[in-house]
């Protein structure tokens, strides 16, 4: 990855004709959105899935003209295209879509938690991101989760003491502020109807539900909303095809509909606080009250695909405190000299796993909140230092995570003088303006809470700061000092909701997905195709994956990989686990113009995906 380039010409021919409404649902499989790392880890985030369908050997990208809509549920893409419709900006879009999932997947994601979003400006041709993640209450200590003889406990987990003061609504309205073209009312709309009429609960849904069952129905105000005789003392969860209304959870979005400032300051945020107080929760009034989301700069690289090709994207992703835009440009970076494109399968596999072993060991040491402490993200994405990280890659063997480690201080230092359940949506409207949105309560239906009167799921946030030096999270994924919990502080994220443009800065890519520690490498997996290979985005999208992630010292594999490919990388030396599948990644490209048909010069269109591991849908008009 490079500093400048020359012009880029358009990179791919007209693929078909399409037509003014393209939709497509894509098959339901049986699994959960969280990350599946399984049985490699001490604590897995999701149950085991029994039956996991394969993605289609030939998926197609939906086409449209104007604007599209990415998203984990058919309804929240539905959602986005009628504000699209109705002449909303793609970020009036990527509200009411983002609300309405809050609705259709509490297990996921909601206003409950909080998240990142990169948005492209086709007036300016400039990337924003804006960080609403939650953050840690003012009573949050480095120690506690630790009991009396300093061994971590699970409250960071499940419970009020898990929550972390929630972002999504503050975010959502800060974004809105900015680049809405709608009320906010007409975009929160969407939500309020499908929480007061309700809606058919699907398989993924139930599986949800019955995976976090005796966690919700031991928190009074959960079992209320999650069984359809709440009140009983025999509680009758709800299943397949059943009607799931939740009255107060559209009664809060009404409230939030007229004054978004209700979640932190009215009668939500009063519900929020006294369910806290009279549960042993940490989180007050003042949290709520000083909570604002904040705008950051993203992180941004020139990537070049293919030696013999001098074209270039701009690939611009989540800044710290997600690690998301860090790691993924260290890959990329530690990936391009090696020209992928003309290696054989197995060692563009090997390359990568050892790309990935990096770029972990790197954000278990370095990274955290860049307001608390020094994340040297220019160093650790440099080529100067990752130029000297390249060399260490052997191409015959696998190195141990023991043979990995994090980048010595005294060489960043150098470099400096030379120079989980989660969901995501991606929207481009007929203006070229993009959002990618990636956001979560963190593990499935969070806390396994619900605030009493309000509807509201509340996140587990805190178990993703480090809990004590060297013990894993909910993903498994080992954190140190940069990581530690302080009052008002931010989590780290794997949250990688990334926007790629040609060097003229015209959009081409808008893409991200769910599936915690995972989430990084199939963001760079899905990039990887899509810009070396030149797969469609339905095709880069389904292809298997694979991800190590440095500790636990295992390399997982999707149950479909190439079997050839599997027996190279054992003998390569990888550690391997495979079975399961992980991720419901999403992704809208936007073809270029670059061919006519007769005197008539074509515009350019837009492919989008959703993942076949996934319930989701792909809407454009």
């Amino acid at each position: 990855m490079t500093s400048s380039s020359p012009d880029r010409p358009n990179l791919k021919p007209l693929r078909a004709t399409f037509g003014a409404i393209a939709i497509r649902v894509r098959p339901l499989v049986l699994r959960l959105g969280l990350t599946m790392i399984a049985s490699a880890l001490a604590s897995s985030p999701v149950p085991a899935i029994a039956s996991v369908t394969s993605p289609a050997s030939d998926p197609q990208p939906v086409r449209a003209n104007t604007g599209m809509v990415t998203a984990a549920h058919p309804l929240a893409s539905q959602a986005g295209v009628r504000i699209l419709q109705a002449g909303g900006h793609a970020i009036d879009a990527a509200i009411a879509t983002a609300l309405a999932i809050s609705v259709l997947e509490p297990y996921s994601a909601g206003i409950g938690g909080g998240g990142f979003l990169l948005i492209y400006d086709a007036d300016t041709r400039e990337i924003r991101s804006l960080d609403f993640r939650e953050r840690a209450p003012i009573a949050a200590t480095s120690e506690m989760y630790l009991d009396a003889d300093g061994v971590p406990t699970t409250d960071s987990r499940s419970g009020h003491r898990a929550v972390a003061v929630p972002g999504t609504v503050a975010g959502l309205y800060e974004a809105h502020q900015r680049y809405g073209q709608l009320p906010w009312a007409e975009v929160v709309q969407p939500a309020i109807e499908l929480a007061a009429t309700g809606f058919e609960v699907g398989d993924r849904w139930v599986q949800s539900l019955n995976w976090r069952a005796s966690t919700l129905l031991s928190n009074p105000a959960a079992r209320a909303v999650f069984s359809r005789e709440g009140t009983g003392e025999t509680p009758q969860l709800y299943g397949l095809g059943d009607r799931f209304i939740q009255s107060d959870l559209a009664a809060t979005l009404r409230r939030l509909a007229v004054d978004p400032e209700d979640f932190y300051h009215g009668q939500t945020a009063a519900a929020i606080v006294a369910d806290m107080a009279a549960n042993g929760g940490l989180m007050t009034q003042a949290d709520l009250e000083q909570y604002e989301p904040i705008w950051r700069d993203p992180v941004c690289g020139l990537f070049q695909p293919q030696r013999a090709n001098p074209e270039q994207f701009r690939v611009c992703a989540m800044a710290p405190p997600s690690s998301g835009g860090v790691h993924l440009l260290q890959m990329l970076t530690l990936l391009e000299p090696f020209d992928l494109a003309h290696q054989s399968a197995t060692q563009q596999q090997h390359l990568l796993i050892e790309a990935m072993k990096i770029a972990y060991a790197d954000r278990a040491y370095y990274l955290g909140d860049p307001d608390f402490v020094a994340v040297p993200v220019a160093e650790l994405v440099s080529s100067a230092y990752l130029d000297r990280r390249r060399a260490d890659i052997e191409p015959d063997r696998a190195r141990s995570a023991a043979e990995v480690q994090a980048a010595d201080p005294a060489l960043l230092r150098r470099i400096t003088m030379e120079s989980r359940d989660t969901s995501h949506l991606s929207v481009v409207d007929g203006n070229r303006n993009a959002v990618s949105l990636t956001f979560t309560v963190n593990g499935g239906f969070g806390a396994g809470i619900v605030a009493a009167g309000t509807g509201i799921v509340l996140n587990n946030e805190m178990d993703d700061f480090s809990i004590a030096p060297g013990v894993p999270n909910l993903y498994g994924l080992i954190g140190g000092a940069a990581n530690a919990i302080a009052a008002r502080k931010t989590p780290l994220s794997s949250m990688t909701p990334t926007i790629v443009t040609d060097t003229d800065a015209n959009l081409r890519l808008v893409v991200g997905s769910p599936g915690g520690s995972t989430i990084i490498t199939t963001v760079v997996q899905i990039l990887l195709n899509a810009l070396v290979y030149d797969q469609n985005v339905a095709t880069a999208i389904a292809a298997p994956r694979l991800h190590h992630q440095w500790q636990p010292d295992s390399l997982r594999l999707e149950a479909n990989f190439d079997p050839a490919i599997v027996r190279d990388l054992q003998a390569l030396g990888h550690s391997l686990v495979t079975g399961g599948q992980w991720g419901n990644a999403s992704a809208i490209e936007v073809i270029p113009a670059n061919a006519t048909q007769g005197s008539e010069p074509f515009t350019d269109y837009l492919e989008g995906a959703t993942d076949p591991r996934g319930q989701g849908l792909t809407q454009g008009f």
